[in-house]
């Protein structure tokens, strides 16, 4: 690998959140004890969703079960889950008025379904609460138990997102309680339920172009709709260093490539996550 690098480039400057509708929903998130990944994960976006009342929740706790050398969420034991939060999480989406839900949880290693039957649950209350709102989940891969993420297709989301974030060769690296293979596997199971299937990679950890370019050759073999491309930022120095900043025409020319591999929706940019802009996907189903 390169030297780590230290400055970021102007690109990935974003103004301080503010404004009447941030505050309003980190208000309503506080007073229903509900997690955003936008918090934890610290999502560069925060401000711009939610000035625009978009946020993704974060159901499961807040703590996971995996320590990935990439993320911000604390990795340790983490509580019992709690059987109120799927109704919480419904009761926000509609104080919030929202007609496209983001759902997604740390990884929960220690449960027997992985998590999965919470999130069935909190799908099927949102969709009970608001029946014209889309439901997109982000799910982890539940060891790959195919009955876990059965229970959750069951309950029917409008789209699965299980991001593969790296190229195989760095899954050691990066991911090393993950499997490349498993994640491509989560992804060809969930299209079976005829949901549509979103996944995302972030750049700029020594992954070469040829890689990349494998990477999604590799998800469009499993037949994934929806790609996100974005500039992976280290969250500490105790997370791995940034190798490289992709520039913005480098993202613009993946996006044309991921594109012509036949990818019905494609954001690629430096500040591009999982859930930004998630709603245009509501144009596809």
């Amino acid at each position: 690998m390169h030297s780590p690098l230290k400055r970021r480039p102007h690109w990935l400057k974003v103004p301080m959140p503010s404004g009447e509708n941030f505050r309003d929903v980190r208000l309503l998130l506080k007073q229903q004890r509900l997690n955003t990944v936008c918090q934890s994960a610290h999502c560069p976006n925060i401000g711009d969703c939610w000035s625009r009342r978009t946020a993704t929740f974060m159901i499961l706790g807040n703590v996971c079960t995996r320590n990935c050398r990439f993320c911000a969420i604390e990795s340790a034991a983490p509580d019992p889950p709690d059987a109120a939060e799927p109704e919480r999480v419904a009761l926000a989406a509609e104080a919030l008025g929202l007609r496209y839900v983001v759902i997604t949880s740390v990884t929960r290693d220690d449960l027997p379904d992985g998590g999965a039957s919470q999130f069935a649950e909190t799908i099927r209350l949102i969709k009970r609460k608001l029946p014209n709102c889309q439901v997109e989940v982000l799910i982890p891969d539940f060891q790959g138990d195919a009955a876990a993420l059965e229970s959750v297709m069951h309950a029917q989301p409008n789209v699965l997102n299980h991001n593969i974030e790296t190229v195989e060769r760095l899954y050691r690296l990066a991911r090393p309680q993950a499997d490349y293979a498993r994640s491509l596997e989560v992804l060809r199971r969930a299209k079976a339920f005829n949901a549509m299937t979103k996944s995302g990679i972030m750049l700029g950890l020594d992954e070469s172009l040829d890689e990349i370019r494998g990477a999604m050759q590799d998800l469009r073999a499993v037949h994934c709709d929806i790609l996100t491309i974005g500039q992976y930022l280290q969250p500490s120095k105790a997370h791995l260093p940034v190798q490289r900043f992709v520039t913005p025409p480098e993202f613009d020319h993946l996006k044309i490539e991921a594109l012509a591999m036949g990818f019905k929706l494609v954001e690629s940019g430096p500040l591009v996550r999982s859930s930004y802009h998630a709603d245009q996907a509501s144009t596809l189903n």
